[in-house]
């Protein structure tokens, strides 16, 4: 019987003919040249436009989805953003902020032209300069700094890196400095650090796709960062039938999904992990064999048991003995977790094998004290499981993702900066960026260029009121340049606020691990793109973006070759040649022959793809966007290393690793050669003998530490509460979505959640105001009552409460708040919102259509810095005393003593231990380091 087909319900709809083939998911790939559509606007008229249909990669999170910019043929305006189904990340589906990435190009109120300071930081007053005017005062600087021998005076502060993991360490090995300061400790450094102690690599990569189980620690990534990717595959699995548990102290997007929803006490997630890690061992539910050949379990008995005979047997016994104590009854005590739910998903994740996909990222690694023993406690279960790199399983990152190697990689420089890298944090992960401003103050050094790219450490950071101070203060900070393509509380502070592109824009690479496959993505300036199919050539992005009718935007690509340049004229200072084309001897490097060279030699299979299309390298991710290198990446491990690698290496007789010139190249495991993993051991390493050397004996297994935050430290009675502010909603991100009107009015307000027990014991409901006080400060905010969290915590989502100090700049108006911020007394701030966002005259007539007057509040500058002693990672969850506020107190007031900060963190500071470690180091030469300095600059020798 033949199905009834639905009629339409718009009236010029019925009218119409039926649709012959039936509908395409995209418009095929052939016809993205010249594609016709009606426009939407005109329904019910049938008015054709023609677009360009230019791929280019989403900028609004890390994840790297595919865009498809839609170029009207006739205006070379972009019409609008949809999916690229060409990207084997993101398969054509994107989440709100990839198609919310017009507003960004069309937003009225973006930086269009580089700006100078006039008057003092802060004041508030620019003036127009051209590219020119910043390239030669920057120049000039940095090379008076080099010639000096003050390279480690030169520092440049990053958000997101795109693909500049390589392009800015060939920037900075070739300027010979030690420079590059990253995010990642206010992110996701004690996930990172408990990863790579076991394997060696920072990330996890789970084939969610192919999972029977999916075990996921918080839901950052499953509702923010990898959103998109990762979600798709996951109800992809779920639909097969795979069961999906999430860990998470508040019910998150993911949570609600899920088959369970565990909401553990903040902080005590190990202890629950290791109670269902015992299980497995005890009911003899894990892979025996896997852990037999790939876990140092030998190293672990010859280190931590000599009295046990080294045979696997002992380790088996050892690894109970261990364990013993975390029953299921000692995790329900320290978790609230019930001890029956911990047996019955530890029994179903035996039952799932080697198909056990697992993530953890921000909430309670990056929240709390020791959370870097959580990412460590999960990835035990991982690695007792077998699920390593197996279908369903989950991969160390690094192998699900492609670093094409650029022209002339310039060795890396004989400098160390403790600006960065401190002595008291020598296995951090990586940079202690946050810690800058009480680096500064207690003279450890200063700056004579700073660069912040896409970053806003007044905003992000903990301590804000402490980044201001320094930013404000010449003598520390000689120069501050803000690379970013809108305002920010950051960019106010600076000298130069230079215009860089979105994500349609600029050019770099993308390559992430969404899932078992490699591959990269191109992202690239559209609107050039499309000018220069019409016959126009440009020296320089920004050159076309001024004839696109956008400003002088720019990309950082071409502003670093410009810059080199500037630097080092004559070559005299041997930074030039590595910014030459390499196909035109001594010329200038142009952008396009970046790509060029990297795609015809450092992407396996793209020049094969290409050729069968009888295009070049470049016309083919020009034309796709991206390519895949390989899929099905499983088993990484067990591959055999090169034949070269082999020829006259040998095996240690004890650790069975396969050495050649003094470096490792591999593990033997049964008479086998196998490349194995970047560890010291090449072996998963269950027991860290780095933790130990480095003076942490105590935790050199997978363990559980107690967060500052447990609740043994609380006095209900005193309103004392854990603030939970390490989630956000899935439409925002960061700064970067600070002019996506879409996104805004989806999402402007960061209430507290509160559970109906607290809110009873004091006295409010659903509207009603709080004020947060924690060690340094308050802030006052709404409340959400909700049973969506446990009772004695408090959660407010991090990525809102936005402002500017000057009604008509500073910031976006569709999401900040004008501010009030004045200095009270030495230390102490007070910042009082004046008003919300509201209509306003511009260009664009949706901005006199806001509805909403709220930006949400900025909870982060009442934060102290807590940096993780291991990992560096700043301890986001905060205890804090919970009361009814005052009479003179109003929402969104936030008040800050930065001296009483500047204490937490001498407190926090006691607990590290320091290096040197064995051989004088710095830091182990293992471990992984963001850009590595030459050897050499890793001794303390002499000092």
């Amino acid at each position: 019987m033949t199905e009834p087909v639905a009629a339409p319900l718009h009236p010029v709809a019925q009218e119409l003919a039926a649709s012959q083939g039936g509908l395409k998911s995209y418009p095929p790939v052939e016809r993205w040249e010249d594609w016709e559509e009606y426009d939407p606007v005109a329904w019910p008229q049938k008015v054709k436009r023609r677009y360009s249909l230019i791929p280019t990669i989403c900028f609004n999170c890390e994840a790297g989805c595919g865009l498809l910019a839609y170029v009207d043929r006739e205006t070379l305006a972009i019409q609008k953003f949809e999916g690229n189904p060409a990207h084997p990340g993101s398969r054509g589906r994107n989440c709100a902020k990839g198609p919310a990435t017009l507003n960004q190009v069309t937003d009225p109120e973006r930086i269009r032209y580089p700006l100078r300071r006039v008057g003092p930081r802060g004041g508030g007053r620019w003036e127009r300069v051209t590219w020119d005017d910043v390239l030669d005062d920057i120049g000039g600087r940095i090379r008076k700094a080099l010639v000096e021998g003050r390279q480690r005076e030169v520092m440049y502060h990053l958000g997101r890196p795109g693909h500049e993991l390589v392009y800015l360490q060939r920037v900075f090995h070739a300027w010979g400095i030690d420079g590059h300061n990253s995010h990642t400790n206010v992110c996701s450094a004690s996930a990172r650090a408990g990863y790579a102690f076991w394997h060696g690599m920072d990330r996890p990569s789970p084939d969610h796709a192919n999972a029977r189980f999916i075990l996921l620690l918080s839901s950052h990534l499953e509702t923010g960062h990898y959103f998109n990717p990762h979600a798709q595959r996951i109800i992809e699995a779920k639909a097969r039938g795979a069961k999906i548990a999430v860990f998470d102290t508040r019910l998150s997007n993911t949570a609600s999904m899920a088959d369970w929803w565990l909401a553990p006490w903040p902080g005590s997630e190990s202890a629950v992990l290791l109670a269902m890690a015992h299980i497995l061992v005890r009911e003899k539910l894990y892979d025996r064999e896997f852990v037999r050949r790939w876990v140092n379990w030998d190293e672990y008995l010859r280190e931590e048991r000599p009295d046990l005979p080294v045979e696997f047997e002992s380790f088996e016994r050892a690894i109970d003995e261990l364990y013993r104590h975390f029953t299921p009854e000692f995790a329900e005590a320290e978790s609230g977790v019930a001890a029956a739910a911990i047996v019955e998903i530890a029994r179903e994740i035996g039952r799932a094998g080697s198909a056990l996909a697992t993530h953890i990222w921000r909430n309670t690694a990056a929240g709390n004290l020791g959370g870097w023993q959580v990412a460590r406690a999960l990835e035990l279960i991982v690695v007792l499981m077998g699920a390593v790199g197996t279908p369903g399983g989950t991969a160390p990152s690094a192998w699900n993702k492609a670093v094409p190697a650029p022209p002339m990689m310039p060795p890396p420089g004989k400098i160390w900066s403790e600006l960065l890298m401190p002595r008291e944090y020598p296995l951090a992960f990586f940079e202690m960026s946050f810690l800058l401003p009480h680096f500064l103050r207690e003279g450890r050094g200063k700056l004579a260029m700073y660069f912040t790219r896409v970053y806003n450490p007044v905003w992000t950071n903990p301590d804000g009121m402490s980044w201001i101070e320094a930013l404000t203060d010449e003598a520390k900070v000689e120069r501050h340049a803000c690379l970013t393509p809108i305002w920010s509380e950051t960019a106010w502070f600076a000298d130069f606020v230079l215009p860089m592109g979105h994500a349609s824009e600029r050019h770099d690479l993308m390559s992430q691990e969404t899932h078992a496959a490699r591959w990269i993505g191109f992202r690239q300036p559209v609107l050039r793109v499309a000018l220069e199919r019409t016959g126009k050539r440009f020296d320089f992005t920004w050159q076309a973006h001024e004839a696109a009718g956008i400003g002088q935007v720019w990309e950082e690509d071409e502003f670093w070759i410009e810059l080199s340049w500037r630097i080092d004229p004559d070559g005299s200072l041997g930074i030039r040649k590595y910014f030459e084309s390499p196909y035109r001897a001594g010329e200038k490097l142009r952008i396009e022959e970046q790509y060029r060279w990297m795609f015809e030699n450092s992407v396996p299979g793209l020049p094969e793809a290409a050729a069968k299309e009888k295009l070049t390298p470049l016309e083919y991710m020009r034309k796709y966007g991206a390519f895949l290198i390989e899929d099905g990446v499983y088993r990484t491990h067990e591959q055999t290393p090169p034949a070269r690698e082999l020829d006259g290496a040998t095996v240690d007789p004890t650790t069975n690793v396969v050495v050649k010139g003094g470096q490792a190249v591999g593990v033997e495991i049964d008479g086998r050669r196998h490349i194995g993993f970047p560890t010291p051991s090449r072996k998963l390493e269950f027991f860290s003998k780095t933790l130990k050397a480095w003076k942490w004996p105590e935790q050199a297994v997978p363990n559980y530490i107690r967060s500052h935050v447990h609740w043994s430290n609380l006095d209900r009675a005193k309103g004392e509460m854990v603030l939970l502010p390490t989630f956000r909603l899935p439409t925002l991100i960061h700064t970067r979505s600070g002019n996506a009107k879409w996104l805004y009015e989806l999402s402007h307000t960061n209430p507290l959640w509160l559970h109906p027990e607290d809110a009873t014991r004091l006295g409010v409901a659903t509207g009603d105001l709080l004020k947060i006080a924690t060690r340094i400060g308050h802030f006052v905010d709404t409340v959400w009552v909700t049973e969506s969290v446990r009772p004695g915590v408090v959660a407010c989502s991090h990525h809102l409460g936005r402002w500017r100090l000057h009604e008509d700049a500073g910031g976006e108006r569709w999401s900040t708040a004008l501010v009030d911020l004045r200095r009270l007394d030495a230390g102490k701030w007070r910042m009082r919102q004046l008003h919300g966002p509201r209509p306003f005259a511009s260009a664009d007539p949706d901005s006199s259509r806001i509805w909403w007057n709220e930006a949400g509040v900025h909870q982060n500058l009442t934060f102290p810095v807590q940096p993780d002693p291991v990992s560096g990672q700043h301890c986001w969850h905060q205890k804090v005393t919970v009361t009814r506020p005052g009479p003179d107190d109003r929402y969104g007031d936030v008040f800050v003593d930065t001296d009483k900060s500047f204490e937490v963190y001498r407190e926090w500071l006691a607990l590290a231990r320091p290096a040197p470690g064995p051989g004088n180091l710095r830091r182990p030469l293992w471990l992984p380091r963001a850009f590595k300095p030459d050897v050499s600059a890793y001794r303390l020798d002499g000092e």
